[in-house]
């Protein structure tokens, strides 16, 4: 018997998918990457795809999601079975390169018009991981990331903010070794926790 609920979560997904709000804009092209069921219960709030991610069609399939899934304590059967993560980024297509190399910004149209619709449907909720700044100012409003990280126990229970995993956080890591000491224990046990696995 199909469920009512995760059929209409399905339609809005197949609406994202057919998105080409930005189309013009985008240098590969619209290719709408997200995640979700409505019986997950971690959510990942992304940045933007990237160019493997582009490629592949699955969130986080690079060196940033090894690095990601290691902080997690997930391997990747766990990592992508939809009914228990949920991946969401803040733009669901590849937006291009900076003049320096990295990425551009999320395209600002595309949370205001999908992020609300796709969440209302995410009820079985019970951590979500707000990944790098733009993810983070979103929902959290202004402020500085590595303050954020430090103490994530003030966000808790429910939201736990981390870095991006990409290669750039290994300097800052780095720098900060209490993320490692402090603030991956405690992720790894939300997220354990979140998934009924503690």
């Amino acid at each position: 018997m199909s469920d009512p609920a995760q059929a209409r979560l399905d339609r809005l997904v197949a609406d994202i998918r057919a998105c080409r709000v930005c189309a013009a804009d985008l240098p590969l092209g619209p290719r709408p990457i997200l995640h979700v069921s409505t019986t997950a219960r971690v959510l990942i709030a992304s940045q933007a795809p990237g160019t493997k991610v582009h490629q592949k069609g699955l969130s986080f399939w690079d060196a940033s999601g090894d690095r990601l899934r290691d902080w997690l304590g997930l391997d990747k059967a766990v990592f992508y079975d939809t009914a228990q993560v949920a991946i969401l980024p803040m733009g669901f297509c590849y937006p291009g390169r900076l003049p320096n190399g990295g990425d551009c910004p999320p395209r600002p149209e595309c949370a205001p018009l999908w992020r609300d619709r796709v969440l209302s449907h995410l009820t079985g909720l019970r951590l979500t991981l707000l990944i790098g700044g733009y993810a983070q100012r979103h929902v959290l409003g202004p402020g500085a990331m590595t303050d954020r990280v430090r103490d994530f126990r003030r966000h808790l229970p429910g939201v736990f903010p981390l870095p991006h995993p990409s290669w750039r956080t290994g300097v800052w890591e780095a720098r900060n070794p209490w993320f490692t000491t402090e603030v991956l224990p405690a992720l790894k046990a939300e997220v354990a926790c979140a998934l009924g696995m503690g």
